[in-house]
């Protein structure tokens, strides 16, 4: 049988668990060691460690600390990994865990991490998500129910010192650009929070002031949260420590492509099962730079689909010059537009779309001053015709029917300087 590595307690802190970490440094001591070929299985925390409840109150979204995020399960070190290899990951399975058969979406405060679309949903919401087997579905949505596509957000190897100081260098200096904009631009370093897996004593101290945020994807993986990378996918990993130290964690039950509200997939603790394979000098013999990947054959049969376009021309009528953010959250008001005229709210909309597996393609960047970016909503999710043409349901007045909200401002500090 495949051996499970890491263990975790839902019950009990992720701070009480050595085999947990929430911060990137070179120094973090790895949790278990394998060799090349060998598979193993990973429990994982849900990224927020437990804060977010199931129920239907949204004061825990907004008063969440993300200072404390993302938790992940490892470092996991690999006999001969050495630095200029590549680490090539088989994710064999993933799934829920027996006692929690559910996950949350949700979007966080402006004054707590705001999102994509902070400027239209300022305030946090989130909405609850059952599962049952492939499916799920959410009691603060109707109408919809779809398989998902289960996978890490977050997944990438320890950076070394140099890798990491040029993180902090080059994070410290956007940051420094507007030092009061909320949110934040990018996240410093914050010592107090952080877990730093099995370190302890003075060495402890000094790595929790420096340690990277988990915040953004960078050159070694990280909070990449590519939906595809699920069952049946392979990733390359550059290897730039010895013994390459992987981590893994924020597992998600289903997500749109974007990740749009941040807090943007149906969040979830979980286990995945992977497999591990050393390519010796392959950083510089493929000219790898950043995770490449191979998708898995594995995924929802979705045919039909309403294509909704976004240029360069902001809510404000401001041409911007190909600007392709900009395009795409273009494409993501018109959907929710379109979405409304059904019957639901802007936020039960704006929640679907980062939480079905909705595709995004950069459709355009050469025909100045205008990028074109689609979104691609998969209509067969819906247990009614969305099409042009469709009979509208009837549905619940909004304030009956839209997601939890909390309007009071957070009780937390947002992003701790």
């Amino acid at each position: 049988m495949t051996k499970v590595l890491i263990e975790v307690d839902l019950t009990q802190s992720p701070y009480d668990n050595e085999n947990i970490h929430n911060r990137w440094h070179p120094d973090i001591p790895m949790a278990a060691t394998v060799k090349p070929g060998e598979d193993f299985i990973l429990e994982c925390f849900d990224w927020t460690g437990g804060q977010i409840l199931n129920n239907d109150s949204a004061e825990d979204v907004r008063d969440v600390d993300l200072t404390q995020v993302h938790f992940l399960s490892g470092p996991i070190g690999v006999e001969g990994a050495a630095p200029g290899d590549l680490l090539e990951v088989d994710i064999l399975d993933i799934g829920t865990l027996a006692g929690s058969q559910w996950g949350f979406n949700g979007f966080f405060s402006k004054q707590n991490g705001g999102g994509f679309l902070t400027e239209h949903f300022p305030e946090a919401q989130k909405s609850i998500w059952d599962f049952n087997g492939i499916y799920t579905k959410s009691r603060h949505i109707p109408g919809v129910e779809f398989a998902g596509i289960i996978h890490p957000g977050l997944i990438g190897t320890l950076p070394s010192k140099k890798m990491l100081d040029e993180w902090n260098r080059r994070e410290k200096e956007l940051y420094d650009t507007e030092p009061d904009r909320v949110p934040a631009l990018c996240n410093l370093p914050f010592a107090k929070t952080a877990h730093m897996g099995r370190m302890t004593g003075d060495d402890k101290e000094t790595a929790a002031a420096e340690g990277a945020r988990t915040v953004p994807p960078r050159e070694h993986g990280g909070n990449c949260d590519i939906k595809d990378l699920t069952k049946g996918a392979k990733v390359y990993f550059p290897v730039y420590v010895e013994g390459a130290g992987l981590s893994v964690g924020d597992l998600h039950f289903s997500q749109g492509d974007g990740e749009i509200t941040f807090c943007g997939a149906i969040e979830m603790a979980g286990w995945i099962h992977l497999r591990v394979k050393l390519i010796k000098d392959g950083m510089e013999k493929y000219a790898i730079k950043n995770p490449i990947f191979k998708p898995s054959p594995l995924t929802p049969n979705y045919k039909d689909y309403l294509i909704f376009e976004g240029i360069s021309v902001d809510e404000s009528g401001k041409q911007h010059y190909l600007d392709v953010n900009v395009a795409y959250r273009q494409a993501v008001l018109n959907a929710i537009e379109y979405m409304k005229k059904f019957g639901y709210s802007g936020a039960q909309a704006y929640s679907l779309l980062g939480c079905a597996p909705i595709q995004a393609h950069i459709s355009g960047v050469v025909d100045v001053p205008n990028a074109c970016a689609t979104l691609w909503l998969p209509t067969e999710i819906f247990d009614f015709d969305i099409n042009p043409g469709g009979e509208m349901p009837k549905r619940q007045p909004k304030d009956e029917a839209d997601l939890p909200l909390a309007k009071n401002p957070p009780q937390l500090k947002p992003f701790e300087k």
